[in-house]
């Protein structure tokens, strides 16, 4: 969420007995929510019942996407090395080709195929850079909030080589659809002075401001068709040209209060977006144009939402409640949550699936506070195996920190997350399981939010910061 337009008091940590059920009238009000009965529920211990290997022999690959649905676009890289079938300390992918990926999965026209049912990720896997994301320069983009600039990072060498002025506000840095082109979408709080940089990857170079209303973030449709603007602000979804940016419809989400964050289905046929300030998530039929359901979620406070990689569970970044919550997309209901708080876990915000797919990073900002939260909180990362939604472990942050937004770098072995109020970037080791680097951004920058690892490996993008298939 945008630093200083926020000023909705947070409540105390929801509880949840009974899940609310979702609905299909996108206008439902606040008074229809159900209440809750005290107490949380226990940790789920089932959930994805697989242990996945990440790639595919080719001619499975060519069968999948021979049956796939796909017409307009084809995968835009090469098809990578094997996938692994073990996973060594941290996520590291160690081993060999996949076999009986399952029934293919039939995409919404356009989508690229999924290679691999049970991972949605496999084509993000390390070793497997399209083209396109090969020749960029190696950098992390940061985006500074307070301070209108990016801070650049070499991520060979830990060092800050530059900052850049941007747009007023910057929140995320999103790389494209076709990978060409990364932008920073700054919102400009409060104004109508929003646009987006494009930067070029192979120089790192940024290019004329955009004018756009309101960008808080930038999505992709998982056809590439359109570039989804979250005009946060304005209650709505502005689908616009991915490579002018001319507006061509807009999706009204008018109760979705705070809307910020989305993951698509699967076959890519609908998307889900969380509502910060409404405590609900949003059903939306992009190719339709229209708000399909909403489910609320009973005094949550929801940020980052993602995919499980065999697409059958949302999950949902809870940053009041201190936990995920797991959503059902297809019914658009709740199926349980994961206790964060228990292992170390406060404030979860953003998630990251590792690059094998097998674990999804969770950065716990270490509070619950939107703006103005104390220096040094209770922030770490946790860990938890997609397999069984149990938590492996919980890295802190040595002396205090707040993680928020980032990605994973290219190998896997690196998560760069920004710390949104300590002016700062810290970098996990995924392998030894600990903070390996913390990197001032101040005096020249302040705020660090969704920051940019690139370049990463996948087919394409679908936006936000690096959501790679």
């Amino acid at each position: 969420m945008p630093g200083g337009r926020r000023d909705a008091p947070v409540g105390s940590p929801p509880v949840m007995g009974r899940f609310p059920r979702s609905t299909a009238d996108p206008v439902a009000s606040s008074a229809r929510r159900r209440s809750h009965r005290p107490g949380r529920p226990a940790p789920v211990g089932t959930g994805t019942a697989r242990r996945r290997a990440v790639g595919l022999l080719a001619a499975v690959g060519l069968l999948v996407g021979a049956c796939s649905g796909s017409s307009a676009h084809k995968a835009s890289g090469p098809t990578g090395p094997a996938g692994p079938t073990s996973v060594g300390a941290g996520g590291v992918t160690t081993g060999a080709p996949a076999t009986n990926p399952g029934p293919a999965v039939r995409t919404v026209p356009g989508m690229p195929p999924v290679v691999d049912p049970r991972d949605i990720y496999s084509e993000a896997a390390a070793g497997k850079l399209s083209p396109a994301a090969a020749n960029a320069r190696p950098l992390v983009y940061v985006p500074d909030h307070a301070t209108n600039n990016i801070t650049l990072i070499d991520p060979a060498t830990f060092l800050v080589v530059g900052v850049v002025p941007v747009g007023l506000n910057p929140q995320h840095v999103i790389p494209s659809w076709d990978l060409t082109r990364l932008w920073v979408a700054n919102n400009a709080d409060g104004t109508t002075r929003g646009s987006l940089t494009p930067i070029d990857p192979v120089t790192g170079k940024t290019g004329a401001n955009v004018v756009v209303d309101d960008p808080y973030n930038l999505y992709f449709t998982p056809d590439g068709a359109y570039a989804i603007v979250v005009a946060e602000a304005r209650r709505r979804l502005d689908f616009r040209d991915p490579r002018t940016m001319a507006l061509k419809f807009s999706i009204p989400t008018p109760t979705c209060l705070g809307i910020n964050h989305m993951d698509f289905a699967i076959d890519g046929s609908y998307l889900i977006a969380t509502c910060e300030d409404a405590s609900r998530l949003v059903k939306v039929d992009w190719r339709a144009q229209r708000v399909i359901g909403t489910l609320d979620l009973g005094g949550a406070l929801p940020q980052d939402i993602r995919l499980s990689p065999d697409g059958t569970t949302f999950y949902v970044a809870d940053m009041a409640g201190n936990r995920l919550l797991l959503v059902d997309g297809t019914a658009l209901g709740l199926k349980g949550s994961i206790d964060l708080a228990a292992t170390g876990g406060y404030g979860a915000h953003g998630l990251y699936p590792s690059r094998d797919g097998t674990r999804l990073y969770v950065a716990n900002r270490g509070s619950a506070a939107r703006t103005g939260a104390p220096h040094h909180g209770r922030g770490s990362v946790s860990v938890v195996d997609f397999a069984t939604n149990r938590v492996l472990a919980n890295w802190p942050v040595p002396g205090g920190g707040s993680p928020d937004m980032g990605g994973v770098n290219a190998d896997g072995t690196q998560l760069w997350l920004s710390g949104r109020f300590d002016n700062e970037v810290y970098v996990f080791d995924t392998v030894a399981g600990k903070l390996a680097h913390r990197i001032a951004v101040g005096p020249a920058g302040g705020e660090p939010h969704g920051l940019c690892v690139w370049p990463q490996p996948g087919r394409y993008s679908l936006g936000h910061t690096g959501n790679m298939r």
